[in-house]
């Protein structure tokens, strides 16, 4: 077969590598006692680590020999909190949990063993966390002065979010079982009462009687709690009254995305009905403080998404990115929204320069898809398009400068970066679009596109490709053999097999193809006539292909039957596969690798 593996790359003016070392990120933001600090995640250097910002600047302070990251529900989240005199950290390598002080000192660790830890929080002297033991899952909480471990919840097949009251008194969790995903079902569980170290028994609040979405439960400062709910067809925020869960005035939006990892913070309640909050509009984000009476003193100032709120007396703190800014931390002074970036936004183009995201808002099917449009730069009138489509599929893209996106811009390719239908970010009946239909309408979703554009005298349709990675490899997949519409396509760590997929995935995702096709038994004939892997004769254009040896996700193997089942049928096929890789890539140099060679997978076809 044709395998090959990383090879350098050329120099250009805005170059693959270029494009990667731009990808600067942040994971996560806690603001407390001690200052500001963030988890930063550098391609360059493969690893994710702690920064303390304090007295007007910043530091790192994980050592060389540690990367902060969490593997929990393998997706992560929550990797890390603050303490009375540090930080609490989950070791990328083994998963534990670790103490650092602010002195400068080594990390000790705190555990033990094969579980992982992730969305830690810290309170009363003992760090929260969701704890797992190979399949099994619960929600734990460990003294720091005497690593002493209690078992919190058990029983539920997922924990997330565990919470404690201001006082102590009262312990917040979303719990959600097999077969529902985090967005289609959970249940939030309060238990009250702590006595020397023990609760009286859990109840549950809201999730159990209907299906509902509940996440990011919080207290304020006077004990009530809050939590995020899609009962009334977005997340919007809700507070517990004596007659159970009660609306806050919100904007029929949604207010946080899919939690597919731990830790989101998008929200922070701050009494008396008044909340911090990003909500979207029109796929855009919007940042502000809602008051009781319904009024909102906005925030959202030139940035277009939001992540990772925090704030004191005098600042609000973010995770943020804008149309021409990757995303950077913020600090904004509440007074008189003064902003400034604390850590990253550096962008690595001029700003005019960068090809803007247009709202794409268009008719597919019996319905309409979303996503954003960024025009090529330079080149032909009509250029030729490049088609992303977002993995999950319960996710969403963003209109947030993408360095990755711009490479193609800037070699004359149009962009169309989708939110088809299941996608987050426009309500739960938007989301839930995607039920026993994923293979369909968001194929359909991803060629309506490219007739709507060419029909709008914006791109060659002649001249489309597709690209996808994870679900949205399999989405490019089945685009390729269902429809006639792409001139090729890119899969990275892509589902060829939905049924070997439910074989081999794990826990997490277990039920998650039930939702999207259907039982595997019961609607075989479904499932087999959504497998991209048993259609490979009718792909008829050449496909390229990314993979990571070591992706528990989609494993290897679906990589290597599509790209035989295409060889065999004599189709031009290319295969690229990374050692050290998992399921998306975090070597710099593996990153530009893809990049550069799907560059110059579409270039030569176009060439033909």
């Amino acid at each position: 077969m044709n395998e090959t593996h990383a090879s350098s790359q050329k120099a250009e003016p805005f170059s693959a590598a270029l494009a990667v070392a731009a990808g600067v990120d942040f994971a996560e933001l806690r603001v407390g006692l001690h200052g500001l600090f963030w988890n930063e995640y550098r391609p360059q250097e493969g690893a994710c680590r702690i920064w303390h910002w304090r007295d007007e600047q910043a530091h790192c302070l994980t050592p060389a020999t540690f990367s902060v990251s969490s593997r929990v529900y393998e997706y992560g989240g929550g990797s890390f909190c603050l303490s009375d005199d540090g930080v609490v950290f989950v070791n990328e390598t083994d998963q534990q949990l670790y103490q650092q002080a602010l002195d400068g000192s080594a990390p000790h660790a705190l555990t033990h063993g094969t579980c992982r830890y992730g969305d830690v929080q810290f309170a009363h002297g003992r760090v929260l966390a969701v704890e797992e033991d190979a399949a099994q899952h619960r929600l734990v909480s460990i003294d720091l002065s005497t690593c002493q471990r209690q078992v919190l919840a058990e029983g539920a097949d997922f924990y997330a979010a565990p919470t404690l009251s201001p006082n102590g008194q009262r312990l917040a969790w979303i719990e959600w079982s097999r077969p529902h995903q985090p967005w289609t079902s959970t249940r939030l569980m309060l238990a009250e009462g702590h006595q020397q170290g023990q609760w009286n028994p859990a109840h549950c609040l809201a999730g159990d009687l209907s299906e509902e979405s509940l996440q990011q439960p919080r207290f304020d400062e006077h004990n009530r709690l809050y939590c995020l709910t899609d009962r009334g067809g977005f997340w919007q925020p809700w507070s517990e009254s004596g007659e159970g869960l009660v609306p806050a005035q919100s904007a029929a939006a949604d207010h946080a995305p899919a939690p597919w990892q731990l830790g989101g913070r998008t929200w922070l309640p701050l009494g008396e009905q008044s909340y911090l909050a990003t909500w979207t509009e029109a796929g855009f984000g919007r940042l502000g403080i809602h008051a009781a009476d319904g009024s909102v003193e906005d925030f959202t100032g030139d940035y277009s998404r939001f992540r990772c709120l925090a704030l004191d007396d005098a600042y609000l703190y973010c995770i943020a990115a804008s149309p021409v800014s990757p995303s950077a931390i913020l600090r904004i002074r509440r007074s008189d929204k003064q902003v400034r970036v604390l850590a990253g936004g550096v962008a690595p183009l001029p700003a005019e320069q960068i090809s803007r995201p247009q709202t794409l808002r268009y008719p597919s099917g019996n319905g309409e898809a979303h996503g954003f449009f960024y025009p090529a730069m330079h080149g032909e009138v009509k250029p030729p398009l490049v088609v992303f489509v977002h993995g999950g599929p319960t996710s969403a893209c963003y209109p947030m400068l993408d360095p990755r996106i711009q490479y193609w811009t800037q070699r004359g390719f149009a962009v169309a970066d989708l939110n088809y239908r299941g996608s987050t970010g426009y309500g739960r009946d938007y989301r839930q679009a995607l039920h026993l239909k994923w293979g369909e309408v968001d194929v359909e979703d991803a060629c309506a596109v490219v007739s709507y554009l060419a029909g709008q005298g914006l791109i060659d349709g002649e001249k489309a490709f597709i690209r996808g990675g994870s679900a949205g490899g399999y989405t490019t997949l089945c685009a390729l053999a269902f429809k006639d519409v792409f001139r090729g396509g890119a899969s990275l760590y892509g589902v060829s097999d939905p049924i070997a997929l439910t074989r081999s995935t794990h826990k997490f995702e277990g039920d998650y193809l039930d939702w999207l096709i259907g039982d595997p038994v019961r609607d075989a004939e479904r499932y087999a006539a959504r497998t991209p892997l048993l259609h490979a004769g009718q792909i008829r254009v050449p496909v390229i292909f990314f993979q990571g040896e070591l992706d528990a996700v989609v494993v290897p193997q679906q990589t290597r039957d599509m790209l035989k089942a295409l060889e065999d049928n004599g189709i031009p096929a290319k295969a690229y596969y990374y050692p050290q890789e998992r399921h998306g890539f975090r070597k710099a140099s593996n990153q530009a690798h893809a990049l550069e060679h799907e560059w110059q997978f579409y270039s030569e076809l176009l060439n033909q």
